[in-house]
């Protein structure tokens, strides 16, 4: 373990902030505005500066706690009746779901660093910053730890995490005083995401400074076997392994033994990964330039078999036996330039044919049940449509639910679990040309 924190710290030593911002647009709500090219004065800056926990109290803080509010959305999870809801960065909200009219909050389990997780039987798998951690859930009363892996997700450096043997791991970035930045120095290493590499940190003018989410910055990147998860899901388990995204691998453990699982190895597939959702023996994976499919017949040996590109884009997908549905949105964090819903012909994985294209109006996560597909198209609310025929799927829009922000959805059962930008929605689609809103969990924000 020594040896591989030493290695981190050496390859992370060799350009601490150009690992650090490599992706961390991922977590930025807004494009930031850098400098212009005529920075031909002294310019003031605000400076930010990174804001380390040591690695053993991250390590040692899972704890469980009495239910709270949810203060922001992430993943949403859904196994044997029960919603575990992960609030991103803070650890994850489980609520007993029996009843999807009355959802009741049960229990928080805080995991620093939490962004996804998995459930395999009695064990659910999350992150925390760079380490896998394994819970027991088999009492939801009384859940423990089983067990760790420590160093788990060494590419999670490149995107937003640095790990300092003495100081640990940057969670935030805070902001200081106003820094003067000289023309030279502006001109020479103004940076695509908006700002400056300054002194021991980073450094906005006044505008992008003000838009800058720290917090957000340090987050990575954005259906499983045995549990359900949404489109947008980093963790999936298929047969008796675990596959996370890790920067732009693929890392799998055997989890026969829920309790301890076993690092395998990883599959190098793309730099800009995002999304990853199983389909029998195969992954399909979304990416800001494509999606990817992976073989995982034998699960200890995955293997690339295809990649379909398309222009830069957030790209989050699901599939049925012949297609595969990918949203592609535009935006600040994603650079595209495109609106849309791709239909993929995937009966030859070998070779993909593009099979429709259908405008949208920003779409994020998606989901499909028999012949109905469920889109969430942002702010203009969630669409349901008949996709019994995929060349006609425009003309097929059965309901439509404005007023929502909709982000990912999760169908199961007749009950659509829905994340909004404030809070989990629950619809009875057994009509789905007649939806039924069945309960609201809101999101209470916080007090600046």
């Amino acid at each position: 373990m020594e040896a591989l924190e030493k290695r981190i710290q050496k390859r992370v030593h060799v350009s601490l902030f150009a690992l650090l911002f490599l992706t961390a647009l991922l977590g930025l709500s807004v494009l930031l505005e850098g400098c212009t090219d005529t920075c031909e004065t002294t310019t003031k800056y605000v400076y930010f500066e990174p804001v380390y926990i040591k690695l053993t109290d991250i390590r040692s803080a899972v704890s469980i706690q009495a239910p709270s509010e949810i203060h922001s959305l992430g993943r949403l999870y859904f196994k044997d009746d029960i919603l575990f809801v992960n609030e991103p960065g803070e650890g994850i909200h489980v609520i007993d779901n029996l009843d999807p009219k009355n959802p009741i909050n049960k229990t928080f389990i805080n995991i620093p660093g939490n962004y996804d997780l998995a459930i395999k039987g009695n064990h659910l798998y999350a992150d925390s910053y760079i380490d896998l951690v394994v819970l027991d859930i088999t009492n939801l009363n009384d859940i423990k730890e089983s067990s760790r892996i420590e160093n788990a997700f060494a590419q999670y450096n490149s995107l937003g995490f640095y790990v300092d043997q003495a100081q640990g791991i940057v969670t935030e970035w805070a902001r200081k005083n106003q820094v003067d930045v000289m023309a030279s120095d502006c001109n020479a290493n103004v940076q695509a995401w908006g700002g400056i590499y300054y002194d021991r940190g980073i450094a906005f003018n006044s505008i992008s400074a003000e838009s800058f989410d720290s917090k957000a910055a340090i987050a990575p990147g954005s259906g499983s076997g045995p549990g359900l998860g949404g489109s947008l899901a980093r963790f999936t388990i298929n047969s008796n392994y675990l596959y996370t995204l890790d920067g732009g691998h693929v890392k799998y453990l055997d989890i026969v033994n829920e309790a301890q699982p076993i690092q395998k190895g990883d599959l190098f597939v793309n730099w800009d990964i995002e999304t990853i959702f199983p389909y029998n023996d195969k992954l399909f994976l979304g990416a800001r330039t494509g999606m990817h499919i992976v073989d995982v017949s034998s699960p200890d040996q995955p293997v690339l078999l295809s990649s379909y590109a398309h222009m830069n884009s957030c790209d989050p997908v699901v599939v049925d036996d012949k297609y595969a549905y990918v949203t592609l949105r535009s935006g600040n964090t994603c650079q595209g330039f495109t609106n849309q819903l791709e239909v993929i012909d995937i009966q030859n994985l070998k070779s993909l044919t593009l099979v429709e294209t259908f405008p949208m109006t920003i779409p994020y996560g998606l989901g499909k049940d028999g012949s109905t597909l469920f889109i969430c198209d942002g702010n203009a609310g969630l669409k349901v449509f008949d996709a019994s025929d995929v060349h006609t799927l425009d003309k097929n829009l059965i309901a439509k639910h404005t007023g929502i922000n909709a982000l990912d959805v999760i169908p199961f059962n007749n009950v659509l679990m829905l994340i909004g930008e404030d809070g989990v929605y629950q619809y009875d689609y057994s009509e789905p040309k007649n939806l039924k809103l069945l309960s609201t969990i809101k999101i209470v924000h916080e007090e600046n």
